[in-house]
Protein backbone atom coordinates (compact mmCIF):
# COMPACT_ATOMS: atom_id res chain seq x y z
CA UNK A 1 0.00 0.00 0.00
CA UNK A 2 1.78 2.97 -1.28
CA UNK A 3 1.15 6.79 -2.02
CA UNK A 4 1.89 8.40 -5.53
CA UNK A 5 2.38 12.12 -6.41
CA UNK A 6 -0.09 14.31 -6.84
CA UNK A 7 -0.76 14.06 -11.07
CA UNK A 8 0.38 17.20 -12.73
CA UNK A 9 0.12 17.00 -16.04
CA UNK A 10 -2.35 15.92 -18.26
CA UNK A 11 -2.54 12.06 -19.64
CA UNK A 12 -1.25 12.02 -23.03
CA UNK A 13 -4.10 10.21 -24.39
CA UNK A 14 -7.56 12.26 -25.41
CA UNK A 15 -8.94 14.45 -22.69
CA UNK A 16 -10.98 12.32 -20.30
CA UNK A 17 -14.39 13.10 -19.56
CA UNK A 18 -16.43 11.63 -16.30
CA UNK A 19 -20.20 11.45 -15.31
CA UNK A 20 -21.66 11.35 -11.53
CA UNK A 21 -23.36 8.89 -9.43
CA UNK A 22 -25.10 9.53 -6.34
CA UNK A 23 -27.15 7.39 -3.79
CA UNK A 24 -30.41 7.89 -3.26
CA UNK A 25 -31.84 7.83 0.21
CA UNK A 26 -35.30 6.47 1.20
CA UNK A 27 -35.45 8.64 4.56
CA UNK A 28 -33.44 11.33 6.58
CA UNK A 29 -32.02 8.68 8.87
CA UNK A 30 -28.28 9.41 8.95
CA UNK A 31 -25.18 7.98 10.14
CA UNK A 32 -24.65 11.39 11.86
CA UNK A 33 -28.43 11.77 13.26
CA UNK A 34 -29.86 8.22 13.37
CA UNK A 35 -33.78 8.05 13.22
CA UNK A 36 -36.35 5.71 13.84
CA UNK A 37 -38.31 4.90 10.93
CA UNK A 38 -40.57 2.53 9.03
CA UNK A 39 -38.17 3.00 5.91
CA UNK A 40 -39.50 4.89 3.14
CA UNK A 41 -40.43 8.46 3.63
CA UNK A 42 -42.01 9.45 0.48
CA UNK A 43 -41.94 13.23 0.70
CA UNK A 44 -38.10 13.00 1.29
CA UNK A 45 -37.03 10.72 -1.11
CA UNK A 46 -38.95 12.42 -3.71
CA UNK A 47 -36.90 15.77 -2.49
CA UNK A 48 -33.50 13.90 -2.85
CA UNK A 49 -34.46 12.39 -6.62
CA UNK A 50 -35.21 15.83 -7.45
CA UNK A 51 -31.82 17.63 -6.21
CA UNK A 52 -30.04 14.53 -8.21
CA UNK A 53 -31.39 15.70 -11.25
CA UNK A 54 -31.50 19.54 -10.63
CA UNK A 55 -27.60 19.05 -9.21
CA UNK A 56 -26.41 17.44 -12.84
CA UNK A 57 -25.91 13.91 -11.25
CA UNK A 58 -25.82 11.52 -14.27
CA UNK A 59 -26.92 8.08 -12.15
CA UNK A 60 -28.45 6.94 -8.77
CA UNK A 61 -27.57 3.13 -7.32
CA UNK A 62 -30.27 1.89 -5.83
CA UNK A 63 -28.57 0.04 -2.92
CA UNK A 64 -29.71 -3.94 -1.64
CA UNK A 65 -29.57 -5.55 1.85
CA UNK A 66 -31.78 -8.33 3.72
CA UNK A 67 -33.57 -5.51 5.90
CA UNK A 68 -33.91 -2.39 2.84
CA UNK A 69 -36.56 -1.16 0.50
CA UNK A 70 -35.95 -3.66 -2.56
CA UNK A 71 -33.71 -1.96 -5.35
CA UNK A 72 -35.87 -2.84 -8.26
CA UNK A 73 -39.30 -1.19 -7.51
CA UNK A 74 -37.20 2.11 -6.30
CA UNK A 75 -35.20 1.83 -9.06
CA UNK A 76 -38.83 1.94 -11.16
CA UNK A 77 -39.81 5.04 -9.09
CA UNK A 78 -36.76 6.96 -9.78
CA UNK A 79 -37.49 6.62 -13.66
CA UNK A 80 -40.65 7.60 -13.38
CA UNK A 81 -39.67 10.88 -11.13
CA UNK A 82 -36.87 11.96 -13.08
CA UNK A 83 -36.31 12.69 -17.15
CA UNK A 84 -32.51 12.22 -17.15
CA UNK A 85 -31.01 10.68 -14.07
CA UNK A 86 -30.12 6.91 -14.67
CA UNK A 87 -31.08 4.60 -12.18
CA UNK A 88 -28.02 2.32 -11.21
CA UNK A 89 -30.04 -1.39 -9.59
CA UNK A 90 -27.58 -3.21 -7.21
CA UNK A 91 -28.60 -7.10 -7.73
CA UNK A 92 -27.92 -9.75 -5.86
CA UNK A 93 -27.85 -13.07 -7.81
CA UNK A 94 -28.95 -15.22 -4.88
CA UNK A 95 -32.22 -13.02 -4.88
CA UNK A 96 -33.75 -13.49 -8.47
CA UNK A 97 -32.89 -15.97 -11.25
CA UNK A 98 -31.24 -14.81 -14.62
CA UNK A 99 -33.62 -15.13 -16.97
CA UNK A 100 -36.33 -13.15 -14.17
CA UNK A 101 -33.68 -10.70 -13.38
CA UNK A 102 -32.74 -9.80 -17.05
CA UNK A 103 -36.76 -9.85 -17.51
CA UNK A 104 -37.14 -7.09 -14.79
CA UNK A 105 -34.40 -5.44 -15.83
CA UNK A 106 -35.42 -4.91 -19.57
CA UNK A 107 -38.58 -3.59 -17.73
CA UNK A 108 -37.09 -0.92 -16.32
CA UNK A 109 -34.59 -0.03 -19.46
CA UNK A 110 -38.34 0.69 -21.25
CA UNK A 111 -39.69 2.56 -18.44
CA UNK A 112 -37.04 4.89 -18.50
CA UNK A 113 -36.11 4.88 -22.26
CA UNK A 114 -33.01 3.21 -21.84
CA UNK A 115 -31.66 4.12 -18.73
CA UNK A 116 -31.35 1.52 -16.81
CA UNK A 117 -27.97 -0.04 -14.96
CA UNK A 118 -27.03 -3.07 -13.12
CA UNK A 119 -24.63 -3.52 -10.55
CA UNK A 120 -24.23 -7.58 -9.38
CA UNK A 121 -23.12 -8.19 -5.61
CA UNK A 122 -21.65 -11.28 -5.40
CA UNK A 123 -21.79 -10.79 -1.52
CA UNK A 124 -18.88 -10.19 1.14
CA UNK A 125 -20.15 -11.17 4.10
CA UNK A 126 -21.75 -14.83 4.66
CA UNK A 127 -24.07 -13.43 7.66
CA UNK A 128 -25.52 -11.65 5.68
CA UNK A 129 -25.94 -13.85 2.43
CA UNK A 130 -27.29 -16.41 5.19
CA UNK A 131 -30.19 -14.24 5.88
CA UNK A 132 -31.73 -14.75 2.69
CA UNK A 133 -31.21 -18.61 2.63
CA UNK A 134 -27.67 -18.00 0.97
CA UNK A 135 -24.81 -20.59 1.93
CA UNK A 136 -22.42 -20.27 -1.27
CA UNK A 137 -18.84 -19.69 0.20
CA UNK A 138 -17.54 -16.62 -0.99
CA UNK A 139 -15.65 -18.09 -3.81
CA UNK A 140 -18.71 -19.72 -5.52
CA UNK A 141 -20.58 -17.14 -5.21
CA UNK A 142 -18.22 -15.15 -8.06
CA UNK A 143 -18.90 -18.10 -10.05
CA UNK A 144 -22.23 -17.90 -9.88
CA UNK A 145 -21.75 -14.25 -10.60
CA UNK A 146 -20.30 -15.31 -13.33
CA UNK A 147 -22.91 -17.55 -14.88
CA UNK A 148 -25.44 -14.87 -13.92
CA UNK A 149 -24.01 -12.13 -16.26
CA UNK A 150 -23.29 -14.70 -19.21
CA UNK A 151 -27.14 -15.40 -18.94
CA UNK A 152 -28.43 -12.22 -18.64
CA UNK A 153 -26.56 -11.04 -21.66
CA UNK A 154 -27.77 -13.89 -23.53
CA UNK A 155 -31.81 -13.22 -22.06
CA UNK A 156 -31.43 -9.92 -23.50
CA UNK A 157 -30.16 -10.74 -26.99
CA UNK A 158 -31.08 -14.41 -28.27
CA UNK A 159 -33.42 -14.50 -30.57
CA UNK A 160 -34.99 -17.74 -29.68
CA UNK A 161 -35.89 -19.74 -26.86
CA UNK A 162 -32.65 -21.47 -25.14
CA UNK A 163 -32.05 -24.02 -22.81
CA UNK A 164 -29.08 -23.96 -20.01
CA UNK A 165 -27.68 -26.32 -18.02
CA UNK A 166 -25.04 -25.33 -16.09
CA UNK A 167 -23.28 -25.19 -12.56
CA UNK A 168 -25.57 -22.61 -10.18
CA UNK A 169 -28.81 -22.55 -13.00
CA UNK A 170 -30.80 -24.98 -14.94
CA UNK A 171 -33.81 -24.21 -17.26
CA UNK A 172 -35.67 -25.59 -20.70
CA UNK A 173 -36.76 -23.16 -23.34
CA UNK A 174 -36.72 -19.73 -22.16
CA UNK A 175 -37.59 -16.45 -24.24
CA UNK A 176 -37.08 -15.14 -26.62
CA UNK A 177 -36.82 -12.84 -22.83
CA UNK A 178 -38.79 -9.15 -22.95
CA UNK A 179 -35.86 -7.29 -24.39
CA UNK A 180 -34.00 -4.04 -23.61
CA UNK A 181 -35.05 0.22 -24.93
CA UNK A 182 -31.75 -0.18 -26.72
CA UNK A 183 -29.05 -2.51 -27.34
CA UNK A 184 -28.10 -3.66 -24.30
CA UNK A 185 -28.10 -2.70 -20.21
CA UNK A 186 -24.60 -1.88 -18.88
CA UNK A 187 -23.32 -4.32 -16.27
CA UNK A 188 -21.34 -3.03 -13.39
CA UNK A 189 -19.36 -5.43 -11.04
CA UNK A 190 -17.39 -4.92 -7.75
CA UNK A 191 -15.00 -5.79 -5.18
CA UNK A 192 -11.05 -5.73 -4.38
CA UNK A 193 -10.64 -10.09 -4.46
CA UNK A 194 -8.57 -12.07 -7.27
CA UNK A 195 -12.35 -13.29 -8.19
CA UNK A 196 -14.31 -9.84 -8.32
CA UNK A 197 -11.13 -8.96 -10.78
CA UNK A 198 -11.67 -11.96 -12.91
CA UNK A 199 -15.13 -11.62 -13.46
CA UNK A 200 -15.07 -7.67 -13.53
CA UNK A 201 -11.98 -7.85 -16.32
CA UNK A 202 -13.75 -10.30 -18.43
CA UNK A 203 -16.94 -9.25 -18.04
CA UNK A 204 -17.76 -6.29 -17.06
CA UNK A 205 -18.88 -2.85 -18.76
CA UNK A 206 -17.82 -1.05 -15.34
CA UNK A 207 -16.23 -1.84 -12.58
CA UNK A 208 -16.62 -0.58 -9.16
CA UNK A 209 -13.85 0.34 -6.32
CA UNK A 210 -14.01 2.59 -2.97
CA UNK A 211 -11.98 5.70 -2.71
CA UNK A 212 -8.51 4.51 -2.19
CA UNK A 213 -4.86 6.39 -2.70
CA UNK A 214 -4.35 7.15 -5.79
CA UNK A 215 -1.25 4.59 -6.17
CA UNK A 216 -3.22 1.72 -5.74
CA UNK A 217 -6.25 2.84 -7.51
CA UNK A 218 -4.31 3.46 -10.33
CA UNK A 219 -2.66 -0.42 -10.21
CA UNK A 220 -6.04 -1.86 -9.39
CA UNK A 221 -7.27 0.18 -12.99
CA UNK A 222 -4.18 -1.69 -14.49
CA UNK A 223 -4.76 -5.30 -13.12
CA UNK A 224 -8.72 -4.89 -14.30
CA UNK A 225 -7.50 -3.62 -17.95
CA UNK A 226 -4.82 -6.89 -18.18
CA UNK A 227 -7.52 -9.02 -17.47
CA UNK A 228 -9.68 -6.90 -20.21
CA UNK A 229 -6.72 -8.11 -22.27
CA UNK A 230 -6.21 -11.24 -21.77
CA UNK A 231 -9.73 -12.19 -22.05
CA UNK A 232 -9.15 -10.80 -25.61
CA UNK A 233 -11.54 -7.36 -25.12
CA UNK A 234 -10.87 -4.86 -27.52
CA UNK A 235 -12.94 -2.45 -25.08
CA UNK A 236 -11.77 -1.92 -21.42
CA UNK A 237 -14.33 -1.60 -17.74
CA UNK A 238 -15.33 1.85 -17.13
CA UNK A 239 -14.09 2.33 -13.18
CA UNK A 240 -16.20 3.69 -11.16
CA UNK A 241 -14.62 5.29 -7.98
CA UNK A 242 -16.68 6.04 -4.64
CA UNK A 243 -16.20 8.35 -2.11
CA UNK A 244 -18.04 10.46 1.08
CA UNK A 245 -16.92 14.03 0.94
CA UNK A 246 -16.74 16.76 3.53
CA UNK A 247 -16.65 20.32 2.11
CA UNK A 248 -16.71 23.85 4.04
CA UNK A 249 -15.80 27.07 2.58
CA UNK A 250 -12.02 26.51 3.20
CA UNK A 251 -10.15 23.69 3.64
CA UNK A 252 -9.62 24.41 7.45
CA UNK A 253 -13.49 24.57 8.25
CA UNK A 254 -13.98 21.72 6.09
CA UNK A 255 -11.36 19.45 8.44
CA UNK A 256 -12.97 21.25 11.34
CA UNK A 257 -16.62 19.73 10.18
CA UNK A 258 -14.40 16.61 9.31
CA UNK A 259 -13.44 15.95 12.99
CA UNK A 260 -16.58 16.82 14.37
CA UNK A 261 -18.80 14.52 11.70
CA UNK A 262 -15.88 11.27 12.85
CA UNK A 263 -17.11 11.74 16.39
CA UNK A 264 -20.51 11.87 15.67
CA UNK A 265 -20.04 8.72 13.14
CA UNK A 266 -18.13 6.70 15.49
CA UNK A 267 -21.09 6.98 18.03
CA UNK A 268 -23.82 6.02 15.93
CA UNK A 269 -21.65 3.04 15.37
CA UNK A 270 -20.27 2.50 18.67
CA UNK A 271 -24.02 2.03 19.79
CA UNK A 272 -25.11 0.06 17.43
CA UNK A 273 -27.62 2.16 15.80
CA UNK A 274 -26.50 2.06 11.99
CA UNK A 275 -26.83 -1.17 10.41
CA UNK A 276 -24.58 -2.84 12.99
CA UNK A 277 -26.04 -6.49 12.73
CA UNK A 278 -25.36 -6.16 9.07
CA UNK A 279 -21.94 -4.71 9.25
CA UNK A 280 -20.38 -6.26 12.24
CA UNK A 281 -17.31 -5.27 14.63
CA UNK A 282 -15.17 -8.69 14.00
CA UNK A 283 -12.87 -8.32 10.96
CA UNK A 284 -14.39 -7.93 7.61
CA UNK A 285 -14.61 -10.70 5.52
CA UNK A 286 -14.63 -8.86 2.17
CA UNK A 287 -11.05 -7.69 0.96
CA UNK A 288 -11.99 -4.48 -0.07
CA UNK A 289 -12.78 -3.47 3.65
CA UNK A 290 -9.63 -5.26 4.63
CA UNK A 291 -7.83 -2.95 2.43
CA UNK A 292 -9.26 0.41 3.34
CA UNK A 293 -8.93 -0.55 7.11
CA UNK A 294 -5.01 -1.41 6.16
CA UNK A 295 -4.61 2.15 4.97
CA UNK A 296 -6.09 3.38 7.80
CA UNK A 297 -3.61 2.00 10.26
CA UNK A 298 -0.38 3.16 8.13
CA UNK A 299 -2.28 6.91 8.53
CA UNK A 300 -5.15 9.51 8.65
CA UNK A 301 -4.69 11.58 5.52
CA UNK A 302 -3.35 10.04 2.09
CA UNK A 303 -2.64 12.23 -1.14
CA UNK A 304 -4.32 15.89 -1.87
CA UNK A 305 -7.24 14.94 0.37
CA UNK A 306 -8.51 11.61 0.72
CA UNK A 307 -9.33 10.62 4.55
CA UNK A 308 -9.57 7.44 5.89
CA UNK A 309 -10.25 7.63 9.95
CA UNK A 310 -14.23 7.41 8.54
CA UNK A 311 -13.38 3.73 7.51
CA UNK A 312 -11.78 3.48 10.29
CA UNK A 313 -14.99 4.39 12.86
CA UNK A 314 -17.53 2.13 10.47
CA UNK A 315 -15.08 -0.72 10.59
CA UNK A 316 -15.04 0.07 6.64
CA UNK A 317 -18.44 -1.05 6.39
CA UNK A 318 -19.28 0.03 2.88
CA UNK A 319 -18.07 2.86 1.05
CA UNK A 320 -16.56 5.30 3.93
CA UNK A 321 -13.71 7.01 2.74
CA UNK A 322 -13.93 10.96 2.81
CA UNK A 323 -12.31 13.45 0.71
CA UNK A 324 -12.16 16.63 2.96
CA UNK A 325 -11.51 20.32 1.96
CA UNK A 326 -13.51 23.48 0.47
CA UNK A 327 -14.98 22.87 -2.84
CA UNK A 328 -12.14 23.76 -4.72
CA UNK A 329 -9.85 21.49 -3.26
CA UNK A 330 -12.45 18.54 -3.88
CA UNK A 331 -12.69 19.06 -7.15
CA UNK A 332 -9.07 18.99 -7.98
CA UNK A 333 -9.02 15.63 -5.47
CA UNK A 334 -12.16 14.59 -8.21
CA UNK A 335 -9.61 15.54 -11.19
CA UNK A 336 -6.84 13.41 -9.76
CA UNK A 337 -8.61 9.79 -10.02
CA UNK A 338 -10.44 11.16 -13.69
CA UNK A 339 -6.67 11.63 -14.52
CA UNK A 340 -5.52 7.51 -13.48
CA UNK A 341 -8.42 6.54 -15.10
CA UNK A 342 -12.08 7.18 -13.39
CA UNK A 343 -14.74 7.23 -15.66
CA UNK A 344 -17.59 7.72 -13.23
CA UNK A 345 -16.99 9.17 -9.27
CA UNK A 346 -19.66 8.73 -6.85
CA UNK A 347 -19.63 11.56 -4.03
CA UNK A 348 -22.54 10.99 -1.11
CA UNK A 349 -22.33 12.64 1.98
CA UNK A 350 -23.08 11.76 5.50
CA UNK A 351 -25.46 14.75 5.50
CA UNK A 352 -27.23 13.35 2.89
CA UNK A 353 -29.44 15.30 1.16
CA UNK A 354 -27.78 19.01 2.37
CA UNK A 355 -24.83 17.22 0.57
CA UNK A 356 -26.20 16.34 -2.30
CA UNK A 357 -27.46 19.63 -2.97
CA UNK A 358 -23.62 21.03 -2.23
CA UNK A 359 -21.69 18.76 -4.28
CA UNK A 360 -24.18 19.79 -7.53
CA UNK A 361 -23.76 23.38 -6.61
CA UNK A 362 -20.54 23.79 -5.78
CA UNK A 363 -18.26 20.78 -7.00
CA UNK A 364 -19.55 18.93 -9.97
CA UNK A 365 -19.57 22.28 -12.06
CA UNK A 366 -15.65 23.67 -11.16
CA UNK A 367 -14.58 19.04 -12.29
CA UNK A 368 -17.25 20.11 -15.34
CA UNK A 369 -15.53 23.29 -15.62
CA UNK A 370 -11.91 21.93 -15.50
CA UNK A 371 -12.96 19.12 -17.98
CA UNK A 372 -14.30 21.45 -20.52
CA UNK A 373 -11.22 23.48 -20.71
CA UNK A 374 -9.02 20.95 -20.96
CA UNK A 375 -11.54 19.30 -24.20
CA UNK A 376 -11.58 23.06 -25.58
CA UNK A 377 -7.93 23.95 -25.13
CA UNK A 378 -5.98 20.64 -24.68
CA UNK A 379 -4.76 22.37 -21.77
CA UNK A 380 -4.35 21.68 -18.45
CA UNK A 381 -6.26 24.58 -16.06
CA UNK A 382 -4.90 25.86 -12.52
CA UNK A 383 -7.47 24.29 -10.11
CA UNK A 384 -5.24 21.12 -9.13
CA UNK A 385 -2.07 23.13 -8.52
CA UNK A 386 -4.00 26.14 -6.81
CA UNK A 387 -6.02 23.82 -4.06
CA UNK A 388 -3.45 21.19 -2.70
CA UNK A 389 -5.27 20.96 0.47
CA UNK A 390 -4.78 22.41 3.88
CA UNK A 391 -3.25 19.17 5.24
CA UNK A 392 -1.19 18.02 1.95
CA UNK A 393 0.53 21.92 2.09
CA UNK A 394 1.35 21.48 5.60
CA UNK A 395 2.49 18.21 5.42
CA UNK A 396 0.83 17.02 8.31
CA UNK A 397 -0.39 13.96 5.61
CA UNK A 398 1.82 11.45 7.34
Amino acid sequence: MSTTPIPTTIPSTAARTAEFISLSHLNPSTELEPIPTRGIDLAYFRRYVAALEDGGYDYTLLPYGSGTADSFVVAAAVSQLTERLRPIVALRPNTTPPQVGAQKLATLDQLSEGRAVVHIISGGSDAEQARQGDYLPKEERYARSTEYVELLRRSWHEPEAFSHHGTYYDFDDFGPGFAPYGDTIPISIGGSSDEAFELGGRLGDIFSFWGEPLADIRAQIERVHAIASAAGRTDRPRIWVTFRPIIAQTDELAWAKAHEYVEKIGRTYAQGKFHKKYLGTGTPQNVGSQRLLGFAAEKDVYDRALWMRTAAVTNAGGASTALVGSPETVAAAILDYIDIGADLVSIRGYDTLNDAVDYGRHVLPLVRQELAHREATGQRGTLQDEHLGAYATAGRGA
